[in-house]
C-alpha cells in the first residue's frame, strides 16, 4: 500500500510539474487562460487522489492527461448547450479531436517550456507585461509575490497580467519556436525568465524537493537556449552563473533548514563538477570580448567558487567586477551587494555609507535590511540593528530566511537584558 505523501510534499511535487505540464496544456488548447484553468482543475484533483492513491511516477504527465481530459469534458458540456452550426459547415469540418490529441500525445514533451516562455515574452507585450506574466504561467508564482517583486500593489499586477493574457489571445500568437531573428529579438527577457525560474527553486531549503528541481530546470532551459544560440556569450554566462551558484546547493542550509551564510559554508560539499563546467563556460565567453551582466556575475560567483577558504576569497576582484556591473545594470540591489565587498576591504562604516543612499528605494526588500542590521550590529550600533532586523523579518520570503534573521534578533536581545547597548 502506497504511503500517502504530505500536504507539503504534494504542493512543493505539483509546484515543480507546472512549467512543462502548463506548457503542454497550452500547445494542446492554444489558450493560456484554460490551459491555467486545466492545471488548476488536475492540482484540485491530485489533492484529493494523491493522499488516498499516492503519488503518479510521473507528476508531470499525470497532471497533463488529467488536466487534458477535464477541460474536454467541461468544453463538451458546453458544446451541448450551444446551437449546431449549418450542415454544410459540418459536413466540411476535419475530425480535428484526433489531431488535437496526436499533438499532445505523440509530441516531444523536451522544448515545451522554452515555446511557453517565447509566447510569454512575445514582443506584442511591455517587457513589464512579459516578465509578469511568465512569473505567473511558467513558475507559478502568486501574485502578491510578482507584486512585491514589481514593488507594485497587488490590484496592479493582477491588471497586468490579465492585460497580457488579453494582448496574447488578441494577437492569436502561434505557439511554436520563432524563427532566428524573432529569437534574437526575445533573448534578452527570455534569459530574464530562465534565471527567475532557476531563483524559485534556488530559495528552498530542501535539496530533494520538486521545488528545487526547478533549477535544474532553469539549467536544462539554458542549454537548450545556448543549442539556438551557440555563439551567445550572455547565455554562456547565464548557463556559468546558475551552475556556480547551484554548486553549492548541499551546503546553503543547515540540517534544521536555516540557511547558512557563504563564508560559513563547508566547501568541501560544494559540487566541483558543476564549478569546472562552469569556469570552462567562463573562459569560452570571454574569448567573444562581449562582456555583460550574467557573464560579469558568473566572473563574480566564479571568484568565490575558486577560493578554497572564505578567507582566501579575491575580494578586490569582486569589488571591481561589482563596478563593472554597475556600469553595464546599475541597480540598488547591485550597489548592496557591493557592499559586502567593501565590508571586507575597508570595514562595516564603509559599507553603511555605501547602502546609505539605498533606504528608500530597497525599503521594501528583505535583504537589505538584513545587509544594514548586519553592519550596523558590527558597528555596535544594536538599537539601530535590532529595528532593522525586525523589519526584515517582517519582509521575510520564507520561514528559513525569518528564523535566520531572528537568530540575529534574539542575539541582540539577549544583549540588552545583560546591559549592553
Amino acid at each position: 500500500m502506497p504511503q500517502p505523501p504530505e500536504p507539503d510534499w504534494i504542493e512543493a511535487r505539483l509546484v515543480g510539474a507546472r512549467p512543462q505540464a502548463v506548457a503542454a496544456l497550452l500547445r494542446y488548447f492554444r489558450d493560456l487562460d484554460l490551459a491555467e484553468e486545466a492545471f488548476q482543475e488536475a492540482c484540485l484533483r491530485a489533492v484529493k487522489s494523491w493522499p488516498k492513491n499516492g503519488p503518479p511516477r510521473d507528476a508531470a504527465s499525470w497532471l497533463i492527461m488529467v488536466g487534458r481530459n477535464a477541460a474536454i469534458d467541461h468544453k463538451r458540456k458546453q458544446a451541448r448547450l450551444t446551437g449546431l452550426p449549418d450542415e454544410a459547415v459540418i459536413s466540411d469540418r476535419e475530425d480535428t479531436e484526433p489531431d488535437m490529441v496526436e499533438r499532445l500525445d505523440a509530441a516531444d514533451y523536451r522544448d515545451d517550456i522554452l515555446r511557453l516562455l517565447f509566447v510569454c515574452c512575445h514582443p506584442d507585450l511591455p517587457a513589464t507585461q512579459q516578465i509578469a506574466l511568465a512569473l505567473r504561467i511558467v513558475s507559478g508564482l502568486p501574485t502578491p509575490r510578482i507584486a512585491a517583486a514589481f514593488l507594485v500593489g497587488e490590484r496592479a499586477m493582477e491588471q497586468r497580467i490579465t492585460r497580457a493574457k488579453a494582448r496574447i489571445a488578441k494577437a492569436d500568437i502561434p505557439f511554436e519556436t520563432p524563427g532566428p531573428v524573432e529569437r534574437a529579438e526575445r533573448f534578452a527577457v527570455v534569459a530574464a525568465m530562465i534565471y527567475l525560474v532557476f531563483n524559485e527553486g534556488y530559495t528552498d531549503a530542501n535539496p530533494t524537493s520538486e521545488r528545487a528541481k526547478l533549477c535544474d530546470e532553469a539549467i536544462r532551459l539554458a542549454r537548450l537556449m545556448l543549442r539556438l544560440f551557440p555563439a551567445e556569450p550572455e547565455m554562456m554566462g547565464l548557463l556559468a552563473l546558475m551552475l556556480l551558484q547551484h554548486s553549492r546547493q548541499k551546503a546553503r542550509f543547515d540540517a534544521a533548514g536555516a540557511p547558512v551564510l557563504l563564508d560559513d559554508q563547508d566547501r568541501s560539499l560544494w559540487n566541483r563538477h558543476r564549478i569546472a563546467e562552469a569556469l570552462a563556460m567562463i573562459d569560452k565567453a570571454m574569448l567573444h570580448r562581449q562582456p555583460g551582466p550574467y557573464q560579469i556575475q558568473a566572473a563574480i560567483a566564479a571568484l568565490h567558487a575558486r577560493a578554497e577558504r572564505q578567507e582566501d576569497t579575491d575580494w578586490a576582484g569582486i569589488n571591481e567586477l561589482y563596478e563593472a556591473l554597475e556600469r553595464h545594470a546599475p541597480s540598488p540591489v547591485v550597489t548592496l551587494n557591493r557592499s559586502v565587498a567593501i565590508w571586507k576591504l575597508h570595514g562595516a562604516a564603509a559599507a553603511l555609507e555605501l547602502i546609505a543612499p539605498l533606504a528608500e528605494p530597497l525599503d521594501g526588500y528583505f535583504y537589505f535590511h538584513g545587509v544594514r542590521g548586519n553592519l550596523l550590529e558590527r558597528l555596535g550600533r544594536n538599537s539601530e540593528a535590532r529595528d532593522a532586523f525586525s523589519r526584515a523579518i517582517a519582509l521575510a520570503n520564507t520561514p528559513a530566511e525569518a528564523v535566520h534573521i531572528r537568530q540575529h534578533l534574539d542575539q541582540l536581545e539577549g544583549e540588552r537584558t545583560t546591559g549592553k547597548p
